[in-house]
C-alpha cells in the first residue's frame, strides 16, 4: 500500500485518464480530479470543460505561452488549447444541465454501495455548499469518483450507506481509489481492479461496503 499522498493521487488520476473515452467532452472537478488532465494519453482527443466558463482546458505547463490569468474552477492556473472557447456561466451550466457532458470526475468525502455521493459537508466546518457538483452528477452521462480509499482517521470512505448529507443519490458509476477500481451495478459494488501493491483481502478489510469480486480481476498502478 502507498503511504505518500502525492503518489496516491498520481496513481488514481493516471488510472482515471485511461477510463476517458476518445472524442468526449469531460469535466474535471475541483481538487484531485483536475490532475487527471496531466495524464490523458496522447492518442486520445479529450475536450476538457471548466464550469467557470470555457472548453479546451489544458495544464498550464502544456502551453508554450501560458496566460496566468486563466484559471480552472478551483482557481488554479491553466491554459486553453487552440480552438478553445470562453463563455458565461449560463452557457456553461446549460452544457452541464443539458446532458452534453460525457463524463465528470469528482472528489468525494463518502460514496456508498448504491452509488450515493456525499462530497461537500464536513462536520464541524463551515462550507459554502455543494456548488456545481449537484448539476454535474445529474447532467453528465458518466460519473467517476476520484478519492483516497481511507480518510485521515484511517476509516473507509466507501460505505454501505453514506453518513453525510448527500450531493446526489444513485448517480455514481465508477469509483477509483489508491487501492481499487469499483463499479456501481444493480447487484452492488463490483470490485474490478486492485492496486499492484495490495490484495483482494486487504481491499475488503479497508472497505465498509459489501464488495462483489469480479471473476476477471485486473491489476493497476
Amino acid at each position: 500500500m502507498l503511504t505518500d499522498s502525492k503518489l496516491k493521487r498520481e496513481r488514481i488520476c493516471k488510472r482515471i485518464a485511461q477510463e476517458l473515452e476518445d472524442n468526449s467532452l469531460v469535466n474535471l472537478g475541483i481538487g484531485m480530479p483536475t490532475l487527471v488532465a496531466n495524464y490523458i494519453p496522447k492518442d486520445k482527443t479529450i475536450l476538457l470543460h471548466s464550469e467557470n466558463g470555457f472548453t479546451g482546458l489544458i495544464p498550464a505547463e502544456n502551453h508554450d505561452h501560458p496566460d496566468m490569468d486563466i484559471v480552472n474552477a478551483g482557481g488554479a492556473p491553466v491554459s486553453i488549447a487552440k480552438g478553445g472557447v470562453f463563455f458565461d456561466s449560463l452557457t456553461s451550466f446549460s452544457i452541464i444541465r443539458g446532458g452534453h457532458l460525457h463524463t465528470t470526475v469528482l472528489g468525494a468525502l463518502e460514496v456508498d454501495q448504491k452509488g450515493n455521493l456525499a462530497n461537500y459537508k464536513i462536520p464541524g466546518k463551515m462550507v459554502p455548499g455543494m456548488g456545481g457538483a449537484m448539476d454535474l452528477v445529474v447532467g453528465a452521462r458518466k460519473v467517476i469518483i476520484a478519492m483516497e480509499h481511507l480518510n485521515k482517521k484511517g476509516e473507509s470512505k466507501i460505505l454501505k450507506k453514506c453518513s453525510l448529507p448527500l450531493t446526489a443519490k444513485g448517480e455514481v458509476d465508477l469509483i477509483v481509489t489508491d487501492l481499487a477500481v469499483m463499479r456501481v451495478t444493480r447487484e452492488g459494488l463490483l470490485l474490478e481492479e486492485i492496486a499492484i501493491d495490495t490484495t483482494v483481502e486487504e481491499v475488503r478489510a479497508h472497505t465498509d461496503a459489501d464488495l462483489i469480486v469480479s471473476e476477471n480481476m485486473k491489476v493497476f498502478g
